[in-house]
């Protein structure tokens, strides 16, 4: 491939603002450290000997690989893969085929018993003979070029010639060729800032590597390329480690991170610099803080229904690459309780035998998403907790939701976020102001615990910034300025949400500055059962646990009830309620404060005179 200007200028090394130093390669010597060996992608042929060694004596260990031969042995028994879409998608497949290549090439590596070997190599050439891999919809391509490239680099030396040539061709054809169009093009996702960025470049990466002793044309072009354009989505992570588009995604995102620096890594030695960015470098304790006592997440943008905090590999590479085992246990605390995947077992890293990490009850994440979550406890899961979301409406898979919060206390999740709706449906991506992501009621303000004003939700293209946050050893609170999500109705719009009551209740709070007469409502959506008592309070019942609803102003408000249920072809929501306050044509400076009060085991409820509502 001839030298351009632009290869000149990638050449150097840019020092990159607010990011860190990056050395972008060229076309000329990206290769020059190419380690020509298989296997090169992940785990190199001398790792997997330490692993080996290592398990020996360790049964922690010991137990991730039995589960990933388990994983193995059932990937045998599966059926042939199929090129069958689902809408618009064939990702379901590429993702198949990834796990299926991981557990079955690593099962081969570990044990060296043929059988795993020649079902890796059927599912690789099942693929290989797909007409395509979907390149309309890039992520599937990318996904699977992934796969068959760390399936080609592990089977290296058992795979036959004709075999060997046969995925080497579908491997340029299907997927880098497709890949290098996009790039000469400059498609999209090479300038964005979220999850298709990380996906496509990193899988792109690992398949050229792959087969860089071969046809190296590939690798030279794909690979400065995609170091030039991962720091797009890399710096989403600063400053602190916060994922825009919700803890669902940040494993997405961040486990492709993890493949594609450590392809770089392992296949020549460097990732450029990447790693050293200041966001990634703290992002592995965003999941921790985002997890409410229940499991579940704080489940803002297109997360699923009830997405939970599940074991997640990149979790063992982040506590490797930044030598921060309080990860790593972290981890291994959770997969007591789930299964651990054949990633595990390539990023292991072992239990440190320390005590577990003091963490801060209150946390703000200050990226491009304001986040603040507020807990009573880390040990009890019994433990009040409450996170709340600013930002702003069109981030990727964003939904109308600025002022959100979601609400664990007991044991139950009581105030909750409904998640995404199909993909399928039409326009769902469509999130341009009127666009038809915003006809769906999972997406809209009208679904979310957040104010309306005369009937309508949010801005479709606002922001919001946290612009208080306070916490001390009883208390905590944050305020957030909504003003640009309403300024249809209002001049001014804040919302404070306070953990009060020594952290055993909460307050949520909004003030409007209404520019003329308007009905405004308060809400919360719940799975609880809801019973309107005769002081107008409302008693919520979920699990056999109880929580009282409670208006404080203004005075004399009454809770209702209206169903969150929808028709099809949306999600039906069954049994999704929401609790509501409506204030009835009001002006100028007005409050609607609602005291969230669980009861507790010893029969306690909370009141609204102290805590810092008061300061």
């Amino acid at each position: 491939m001839k030298s351009t200007l632009w290869q000149v200028i990638l050449s150097l090394a840019l020092v990159m603002p607010g990011w860190c130093d990056l050395t972008l390669p060229s076309e000329e010597s990206v290769l020059s450290t190419l380690f020509r060996e298989h296997p090169r992608l992940m785990l190199t042929q001398s790792e997997l000997e330490k692993l080996k060694s290592r398990s020996v004596s360790d049964q922690v260990l010991q137990g991730y690989v039995a589960q990933m031969i388990e994983d193995a042995d059932k990937s045998i028994a599966k059926p042939e893969l199929e090129h069958k879409l689902i809408g618009p998608r064939l990702l379901s497949v590429s993702r198949d085929c990834l796990d299926r290549v991981y557990a079955l090439g690593l099962a081969y590596r570990w044990t060296g018993d043929e059988k795993y070997a020649r079902a890796a190599e059927a599912n690789l050439l099942t693929v290989s003979a797909f007409p395509d891999w979907n390149p309309s919809h890039f992520l599937d391509t990318a996904e699977m070029s992934h796969a068959v490239g760390v399936g080609y680099d592990w089977l290296f030396y058992w795979l036959s010639e004709e075999s060997k040539k046969t995925i080497r061709t579908a491997l340029i054809e299907k997927g880098l060729k497709p890949g290098i169009e996009v790039y000469k093009k400059g498609g999209w996702w090479t300038i964005s800032e979220f999850n298709w960025n990380q996906v496509c470049n990193s899988g792109l990466i690992a398949g050229s590597l792959s087969i860089a002793e071969t046809d190296p044309e590939f690798a030279t072009f794909i690979v400065p390329r995609a170091v030039k354009s991962l720091p797009k989505a890399l710096h989403a992570y600063d400053p602190d480690g916060a994922w825009m588009e919700g803890p669902g995604y940040w494993h997405y995102a961040t486990r492709y991170t993890a493949y594609g620096l450590c392809a770089l890594q392992t296949a020549l030695g460097t990732d450029f610099g990447l790693s050293d960015m200041p966001g990634l470098r703290a992002t592995g304790h965003f999941p921790w803080y985002t997890t409410g006592p229940t499991g579940l997440f704080l489940n803002y943008a297109d997360s699923g229904e009830r997405s939970a905090h599940k074991p997640m590999p990149c979790m063992f590479w982040l506590a490797r690459q930044y030598n921060d085992t309080a990860i790593s246990d972290a981890e291994h605390a959770l997969l007591k309780q789930g299964k651990a995947t054949p990633e595990h077992v390539v990023w292991y890293v072992p239990p440190s035998g320390s005590a577990a990490q003091a963490l801060d009850r209150d946390r703000w994440f200050k990226s491009p998403v304001d986040i603040v979550v507020m807990r009573s406890a880390w040990d009890d899961p019994n433990a009040l907790f409450v996170g709340v979301k600013a930002g702003y409406n069109q981030v990727n898979h964003g939904h109308l939701d600025l002022g959100n919060f979601e609400l664990d206390a007991l044991g139950v999740r009581w105030a909750r976020d409904l998640g995404s709706d199909d993909y399928n449906l039409p326009g769902y991506f469509d999130k341009k102001k009127g666009g038809k992501r915003w006809d769906y009621y999972r997406n809209i303000s009208e679904s979310h615990s957040v104010p309306l004003i005369s009937g309508e939700g949010q801005d479709q293209t606002a922001k919001a910034s946290v612009i208080r946050f306070d916490s001390n050893d009883s208390e905590a609170r944050v305020s957030i300025d909504l003003t640009d999500a309403y300024q249809k109705h209002a001049n001014k719009m804040v919302r404070d949400v306070t953990l009060t009551n020594s952290r055993k209740a909460v307050v949520v709070s909004d003030h409007y500055e209404l520019t003329s007469r308007q009905d405004v409502v308060w809400a919360m959506t719940t799975d609880a059962e809801i019973a309107i008592q005769p002081d107008g309070s409302a008693e919520l019942v979920l699990s056999g646990k109880k929580l009282i609803a409670r208006a404080v102003e203004p005075e004399g408000a009454t809770f209702i009830v209206e169903s969150a249920e929808r028709p099809e072809p949306e999600k039906p929501n069954k049994g999704v309620k929401r609790v509501l306050i409506r204030g009835v044509g009001v002006t100028g400076n007005f409050n609607v404060t609602v005291l969230l009060a669980p009861v507790w085991s010893d029969g306690a409820v909370a009141t609204i005179e102290s805590g810092l509502l008061a300061k």
